[in-house]
């Protein structure tokens, strides 16, 4: 117990009666004598004398020296330092990061974590909560997103997530995998989207093979400095990473130039996080509708369900040429169904309720995963946690961009978007469109919302209207002007310039007694209800109360509807808590 806490034996943290003895090396349980001893820490009643007054801590035996239950050092985890003293050097061979690595070295809660193709593990872990684990925070692995994040996801909004697999060898044992002098490409790349209200998740598959125009890449050096990777066109997905020193950071770019989709955060994984992630579940249940030999993945299974783990849970998500039509498209819809199954195990095995088991999967998770910046902190660590523990794996849909052939390669190694469907994919994401059947938690809201579309409509010439730029396209705010006053009527509107801060989406805010011009500019415009915010007016240039319109980063132009999809497009897809079996 610390200085603060003592006296008050109420508020003993478990972690407190855990001490390391210098004689033999060995974490320890501070006991009474007429204490019970446990095997696992926990809150204790201080001890009484025979009188059942509270007894002194350095008189639990004669001498004032203290009983020690011994346990082995795996059992527990290791207790908070009290004593600061210098940092103990880390053991030769321990993994270090190309850039400046950040690790919070003192924290109370920590969660399990994943990253790549295994990330989705935090649907279903973090359900059951988080561990009070102190030395998980070494294990994770943190580099700069260079500036192309959002900065950071946030609890009232949709949460966007690229999860990275690369194809690095790292590790013992993965000597017979991938490609020996890869630098670590982008091998799986999924865009995990969640929506606002938490209700469902999107998990959007890059194939890796896909034709996209790389951009220029601000990276931070390991001096500290920055250089610009030059980008490049027409360049397989993949190469985003790895390919000319470049960090995931740059794929960061890459998906935002590809779908107009700015991540939040990312999280990279290699080989080992398959292996031992699902060697700490106890391995989960995979279904073929084929018998399969693929030498080059070394997997061999018979038609049928089966339970994988480690090197045989590898070779599975690995495997390709003996699926679909043998190609990286047949690998990531295995990939799904893994990852599907790998939730499923989680939500329902003992492995939630199991101490043991749990951190197993603790140190298999951190140790697998890299993080940005903007997630080295063990309490972000725990909000995007809890956040993502709210899904049901029935509401998580897994897709794939929907492409093509490359129709300039008459020998068919790569792909290009399918222009026709793609689009409409990108599009229901930003607009936060559920790609499942689910109510939304926010139906009242949502009713409310319609609700200010409803009623009389004033003319257009009485419509008074300040228009700000807060995010479209430089220019928008006078091409809406010129396009409301020539073509629409709307002769009382001014440009007021720029907003002070950006917004994802337009927005009309208006006093009660406007409530008809209103309406009549979300017809005129093509505003939903959402875009309406009910307020107050502001004074034009000529003293007259007026509506302000804000220009967001949904504006498409002058004319161009804003009214979001309210349907997902028909796209092939799946969700997290159905079996389907590969062919």
């Amino acid at each position: 117990m610390d200085a603060q806490g003592r006296g008050r034996a109420e508020h003993i943290d478990p972690a407190d009666q855990w001490v390391l003895n210098p004689n033999t090396g060995e974490y320890e349980l501070r006991l009474s004598p007429s204490a019970a001893q446990s095997p696992v820490p926990g809150p204790r009643r201080p001890a009484r004398d025979s009188g059942g007054a509270p007894r002194r801590r350095n008189d639990a035996k004669p001498g004032g020296t203290r009983e020690m239950s011994r346990v082995r050092p795996g059992d527990v985890p290791p207790p908070r330092n009290r004593r600061k003293g210098p940092e103990p050097e880390a053991p030769q061979g321990r993994r270090a990061a190309r850039r400046p690595v950040k690790k919070t070295s003192k924290a109370k809660k920590a969660l399990l974590w994943t990253g790549g193709t295994m990330a989705f593990v935090l649907v279903a872990v973090t359900a059951a909560g988080y561990l009070y684990i102190r030395h998980l925070n070494g294990n994770i692995t943190s580099i700069s997103d260079d500036g192309a994040s959002t900065g950071g996801f946030r609890k009232d909004e949709a949460i966007n997530i690229l999860l990275i697999g690369t194809d690095k060898r790292t590790g013992k044992g993965n000597e017979g995998y991938g490609d020996a002098g890869s630098v670590g490409h982008a091998d799986t790349n999924i865009l995990l989207h969640v929506s606002k209200d938490r209700s469902n998740a999107t998990a959007l598959s890059i194939p890796r093979d896909l034709i996209v125009d790389v951009p220029d890449c601000p990276t931070q050096q390991e001096d500290g400095s920055s250089k610009v990777i030059k980008g490049t066109p027409s360049a397989r997905f993949n190469t985003s990473l790895g390919q000319d020193d470049r960090t995931p950071s740059c794929t960061m770019r890459t998906v935002t130039e590809l779908t107009g989709i700015k991540p939040d955060d990312f999280m990279v994984a290699d080989f080992n996080a398959v292996k031992t992630l699902t060697t700490a579940v106890g391995g989960v249940e995979v279904c073929l509708g084929k018998d399969i030999d693929d030498a080059d993945s070394h997997l061999k299974l018979s038609r049928g369900t089966h339970n994988i783990s480690g090197e045989q849970a590898l070779a599975f998500v690995r495997t390709r040429h003996s699926v679909g039509f043998g190609g990286d498209l047949s690998r990531i819809g295995l990939q799904q169904q893994f990852l599907s199954a790998l939730m499923r195990k989680l939500s329902s095995n003992d492995t939630l309720t199991s101490p043991g088991k749990m951190l197993k999967l603790a140190e298999a998770g951190t140790k697998a995963l890299t993080v940005d910046d903007k997630l080295d902190s063990i309490g972000k660590l725990k909000d995007l946690g809890m956040e993502l523990g709210k899904l049901n794996p029935k509401n998580l849909t897994f897709t794939t961009v929907p492409v093509i052939d490359n129709p300039a390669e008459k020998v068919k190694t790569t792909v290009v978007l399918n222009e026709a469907k793609a689009p409409a994919v990108f599009q229901a994401i930003k607009d936060d469109v559920s790609f499942s059947d689910v109510k939304k938690k926010a139906k009242a809201a949502k009713d409310a919302q319609a609700a200010r579309l409803k009623g009389t409509k004033a003319p257009a010439s009485e419509v008074r209207v300040r228009i700000l730029n807060g995010g479209a396209a430089s220019g928008s705010a006078q091409a809406a002007l010129n396009w409301l006053q020539n073509d629409e009527g709307v002769s009382k509107s001014e440009n007021a310039g720029n907003a002070p801060a950006e917004l994802a989406r337009t927005q009309l805010e208006y006093a009660p007694d406007q409530a008809a011009q209103a309406r009549k500019l979300a017809a005129v415009m093509g505003l939903s209800g959402s875009a309406l915010k009910p307020g107050k007016s502001v004074t034009n240039s000529q003293g007259l109360p007026a509506m302000t319109l804000t220009l967001g980063k949904d504006f498409k132009g002058a004319g161009v509807s804003l009214t979001p999809a309210t349907k997902a497009p028909d796209v092939d897809k799946s969700t997290a808590d159905k079996v389907q079996c590969a062919q």
